[in-house]
C-alpha cells in the first residue's frame, strides 16, 4: 500500500501503543496532522497553546504512564519553545519523543527559514537526536526511537522530519508493534556480594530512584526493605516510588534536603542504590559523598552502564534494571539495630511545624490536604520555595504519584497537571504553582478548557520570585532588585478559562474552599495569599522565618 511520509509515521506510532500526541500545530508537518486526522479515538493530538507547554505534558506523560509521551511541533521558534521539556525529561531520565518539522532536504545548510540542526542543538540535550531523510525509513528509526526512549535511562529523543520527507510516497509497511525487550537482571554473583556487603554493615540504607519502576518492583523493593529493617530515602522528587507509610521510608534526598537525610547518607557505611543518577540535588551539591571514590561503601544499581561510575565510583556496580534487581532481592539481617527506627522517628518528627508567618498558613494547609486527599491522588509541582510542601509535606502512599521536575523548571506543574488528568480522567489532581510559576504556562489553562482536563490549582501568591528574593536577602541584604511582580486578578483570570476561582486570604477559610474545589465539574483555581509582608511589611522573608522557628523553639 502507496502512503505518504506522514500517514505512515502516524500509522506507526498507532501501531506502537500511542493514544496522545500533545503540540503546537504547525505548517511544516501539516502531512503528519492530516493523518491524525483519521486516528481520533485512537491517537489524537492535544492541540496546546505553546510548545514549551506541550513538552511539559509529553515529559510529565512519560513520567506518569512509564509509556514515552509524545510531543509534536514546528521548526525553529516551535522547537526551541519545547527544548524546556526535552531537557525536563532527560533530567527525569522520563520517556519521551519530540517530533519536529524540518525545512525540506532540497533547502537544508542554506539557513532557510527556520532552519536550525537539530543534531547539533540536541546532540548533547536529549538521548538521541536524528533527521529522517527518507520516507521508506521511518518505521526502522521510530522503533529505534521507541526503544531508546524506554531502555537504559529512559529519556527524550528528538526526530526531525523534514517537509518533503513527510508528503512523499512510500510502499514501506508500517510498524506492527514495540519491540520486546527484557529488563537486564543481576547475576547470581552479584547478588550473593551485594547481599555479603549489606550483611557486613552496621548502618545501610537504600536510595532509589527513577519513574520506570513497576508495580511489582515497588513492592519487591518494600519488602526487601521491611525484612530486612534497612531504611530507604528517594532520591529527588521520587518519593513516590515508594510507600512512604511503610516504616522503613525516612525520607527525601533533594532540594532543602532536611538534617536527618544528610546524616542517613553522610553517616551510612553502606548505600544502595537502585536506579538513581547522582544528581547535584541528591547528594547535596556532592558533599555527602566524596568524588570520585566515596567513603560509603556504595553499591550502584541502574539499567544503564553509562551511570554506573559517571560520577562515584562503586564498591560494587551491578548493571540491572530496578525491577529485574529487586524481585531477585532476598532480606539480610546485620547488627544495625535502632538506625532503621532512628531514621523513621527522625522523618516522622519534620511534620510538626511552627507557625508560618503569612496570612494563610501552609503547614496547617498541607495538614488538611493529609487528611483529605484520595489515596491515589496526583500532585504536581513546578518550581519555587513553594514546591516545599507537595515534597516535604505530603505522604505518598502506593497509588499516590508527583509530577514535579528534577530540572527544576519553572511552569512545569500545570502542563503536568493537565496532561495527568487527560491521562487519568477520574483521578483527583492538585497542582501546587507559585504566582512566577503559574505565568510561566497559565495559558494551558485553555487546553484544559478544551479538553475537560481541569486540575485543581492552588496558587501561593506572595507577589515576588520567592526562591531568588531569599538568595538575595542572603547574599545582597537590604538591596531587593529584579524580584517584586505586579500580578493580575488570577481570580478573575481562572473564570475566564471557565474554573471556579475564589481568593483564600485567612487559614481558616481554605478547608471549605477547597471543598468547593474538589466539588467543581470544572476544576478549580484557589489564589491563596502567602505574603508574609501583609503580615509585618518591613521584615524581610529570613528575618520572619526565624523569628517563626523562634517562636516554635519557646513553646
Amino acid at each position: 500500500m502507496e502512503r505518504n511520509g506522514g500517514r505512515l509515521l502516524v500509522d506507526s506510532l498507532v501501531a506502537l501503543g500511542a493514544t496522545r500526541a500533545f503540540g503546537v500545530p504547525g505548517e511544516s508537518y501539516l502531512a503528519v496532522l492530516d493523518a491524525l486526522h483519521d486516528t481520533k479515538g485512537r491517537l489524537d493530538f492535544v492541540n496546546c497553546r505553546n510548545e514549551g507547554g506541550a513538552a511539559f505534558m509529553a515529559a510529565a506523560w512519560g513520567k506518569l504512564t512509564g509509556q514515552p509521551g509524545l510531543c509534536m511541533v514546528t521548526r525553529g521558534p516551535g522547537v526551541t519553545n519545547a527544548s524546556i521539556g526535552v531537557h525536563t525529561a532527560m533530567q527525569d531520565s522520563a520517556p519521551m519523543i519530540l517530533f519536529v518539522g524540518q525545512v525540506g532536504t532540497d533547502m537544508k545548510g542554506r539557513e532557510a527559514f527556520q532552519e536550525i540542526d537539530y543534531r547539533a542543538v540536541f546532540g548533547t540535550l536529549a538521548k538521541w537526536a536524528v533527521e529522517i531523510d527518507d520516507a521508506d525509513r521511518i518505521p526502522e528509526i521510530l522503533a529505534r526511537a521507541w526503544a531508546t526512549a524506554l531502555t537504559g535511562r529512559p529519556g527524550p529523543v528528538v526526530i526531525a522530519l523534514p517537509e518533503d520527507m513527510l508528503t512523499s510516497l512510500t510502499v514501506a509497511a508500517p510498524l506492527t508493534g514495540p519491540a520486546r525487550i527484557a529488563e537486564p537482571a543481576p547475576t547470581q554473583a552479584a547478588l550473593e556480594e551485594a547481599r555479603a556487603m549489606l550483611a557486613a554493615s552496621t548502618r545501610p540504607l537504600i536510595l532509589l530512584g527513577g519513574c520506570n519502576w513497576t508495580g511489582a518492583g515497588r513492592r519487591a523493593l518494600q519488602d526487601f526493605a521491611e525484612r530486612s529493617d534497612i531504611p530507604v530515602i528517594a532520591a529527588f522528587r521520587y518519593q513516590d516510588q515508594f510507600d512512604n507509610f511503610s516504616p522503613v521510608y525516612a525520607g527525601e534526598a533533594g532540594v532543602a534536603m532536611s538534617a536527618h537525610v544528610k546524616a542517613l547518607i553522610r553517616d551510612a557505611d553502606t548505600i544502595l542504590a537502585i536506579n538513581t543518577r547522582f544528581g547535584e540535588m541528591t547528594t547535596d551539591g556532592y558533599t555527602l559523598m566524596s568524588v570520585p571514590v566515596p567513603v560509603q561503601k556504595l553499591i550502584h544499581v541502574h539499567a544503564s552502564d553509562r551511570e554506573i561510575g559517571k560520577v562515584y565510583q562503586p564498591a560494587l556496580g551491578i548493571q540491572a534494571g530496578p525491577n529485574a534487581f529487586a524481585a531477585a532481592l532476598a532480606p539480610v539481617r546485620g547488627n544495625w539495630a535502632g538506625w532503621r527506627a532512628d531514621a523513621r522517628a527522625a522523618w516522622e518528627a519534620g511534620f510538626d511545624l511552627p507557625p508560618q508567618p503569612s496570612p494563610v498558613d501552609m503547614g496547617i494547609v498541607a495538614a488538611h490536604l493529609r487528611e483529605v486527599l484520595p489515596e491515589d491522588a496526583i500532585l504536581t509541582n513546578g518550581a519555587g520555595n513553594f514546591t516545599v510542601w507537595p515534597n516535604k509535606f505530603f505522604k505518598f502512599g502506593p497509588k499516590a504519584r508527583l509530577l514535579a521536575p528534577q530540572s527544576g523548571a519553572m511552569g512545569y506543574g500545570l502542563p503536568a497537571a493537565v496532561a495527568a488528568r487527560i491521562a487519568d480522567p477520574d483521578r483527583m489532581v492538585v497542582c501546587f504553582a507559585g504566582d512566577g510559576d503559574f505565568q510561566m504556562n497559565c495559558q494551558e489553562l485553555a487546553t484544559a478548557l478544551q479538553y475537560g482536563a481541569q486540575p485543581i490549582v492552588l496558587l501561593l501568591n506572595n507577589g515576588i520570585y520567592g526562591t531568588i528574593r531569599a538568595h538575595q536577602e542572603r547574599q545582597y541584604p537590604a538591596r531587593v532588585s529584579g524580584t517584586g511582580m505586579v500580578n493580575p486578578d488570577f481570580v478573575a483570570l481562572a473564570r475566564a478559562y471557565g474554573m471556579h476561582a475564589e481568593r483564600v486570604e485567612r487559614t481558616t477559610d481554605f478547608p471549605a474552599a477547597f471543598a468547593r474545589a474538589r466539588a467543581s465539574r470544572t476544576g478549580a483555581v484557589l489564589d491563596l495569599d502567602i505574603s508574609p509582608e501583609a503580615l509585618t511589611p518591613r521584615q524581610t522573608l529570613s528575618q520572619m522565618r526565624a523569628a517563626a522557628l523562634k517562636a516554635k523553639e519557646t513553646e
